[in-house]
């Protein structure tokens, strides 16, 4: 079958690892299956992954992409929840299993015609929802939902920043806030963000570090250390930051001064629950919201579209479709 997958490692060229070409059929051990892949969408995780972050080269080749919708071995339109992991092990939730990884770091992932998955990572796919659509969801869309409704403790007329407008995460925040009745406002460097963050709901967006009107009840965290130090100002008295991603750096400088004597909350929050990919699902279903798709592309062009996604000008998803 026809796949894209990491061949190398390269930490300052990650595309020079990536290859497209004929892999074996996968083999589903015990309790797995094999679903024919209808759309897969990629995440800045496959091109950490081609930077050899969280992949070592022992595991090579690995085919890439965490992220697919298509159809089982008994004809059901699914979607692949992308955790895999032992729930008893997490206390009920898979996301706290130690061990979990996602397809794609220990088992071969989605970027292909077929992929294997545990049955119990299948769930029934709207079919209100396109393809694409439902291929965007079990990373960047299920982050976000977990971010604000299960971590971030707000409720409708709250007030969330959102750091970074414009990534997949950042994105689908903005519209699962807005359709919720939160006060849905964002960050980014570039004034075309700005402008699509508010098409997305947002009710203002400003540079980054801008002084906001308001305080916050919330902030949503996956920059890191270019804006951690105005998450926190940014937050009012007993207020919550997620952090779910730190792609400008890991390491920041915190003044614990603010953080005990103004009661704020910092939150880890990583990936999600099948149960709440279901939730997720019914959401927007409910809602009409829909995933913003930013391209499609066939497999056999897969360079193409992990190239959209370096260049850091996509705009919502980048979908492959075999």
């Amino acid at each position: 079958m026809l796949a894209a997958y990491a061949a190398r490692l390269s930490p300052d060229d990650p595309l020079a690892g990536l290859e497209v070409g004929s892999v074996p059929d996968p083999e589903p051990p015990e309790g797995w299956t094999v679903v024919t892949v209808r759309a897969a969408a990629l995440n800045h995780h496959d091109l950490w992954s081609l930077r050899g972050v969280g992949l070592p080269a022992d595991r090579l080749p690995m085919i890439l992409g965490c992220d697919a919708a298509g159809v089982d071995a008994d004809g059901n339109e699914v979607v692949v929840h992308a955790v895999i992991a032992d729930t008893d092990a997490g206390g009920g939730d898979e996301t706290a299993d130690p061990r979990r990884s996602l397809l794609s770091e220990v088992h071969p992932g989605t970027l292909a015609e077929r992929v294997a998955v545990p049955r119990r990572n299948l769930v029934p796919k709207a079919p209100e929802l396109s393809w694409a659509e439902a291929a965007s969801l079990p990373t960047a869309w299920l982050t976000a939902y977990r971010m604000l409704f299960v971590k971030a403790g707000v409720r409708p007329g709250d007030r969330v920043l959102v750091q970074g407008a414009g990534g997949g995460v950042s994105s689908a925040a903005l519209a699962l806030g807005a359709a919720a009745g939160l006060r849905m406002w964002a960050t980014s460097r570039e004034e075309e963000r700005r402008a699509r963050a508010v098409e997305l709901g947002a009710e203002a967006a400003y540079p980054p570090g801008a002084r906001l009107p308001e305080r916050v009840d919330a902030v949503l965290e996956t920059v890191g250390s270019a804006t951690w130090d105005h998450s926190l100002k940014a937050l009012r008295p007993g207020g919550t930051v997620v952090v779910a991603g730190a792609t400008s750096g890991h390491e920041v400088v915190t003044d614990l001064r603010r953080v005990f004597f103004l009661q704020l909350s910092v939150v880890g929050s990583t990936m999600g629950t099948r149960r709440e990919l279901v939730a997720l699902q019914h959401f927007l279903v409910a809602s009409g919201v829909r995933p913003l798709v930013d391209s499609t592309y066939v497999l056999a062009d897969a360079r193409d579209a992990f190239e959209r996604l370096a260049s850091g000008e996509a705009f919502g998803k980048v979908v492959v479709e075999p």
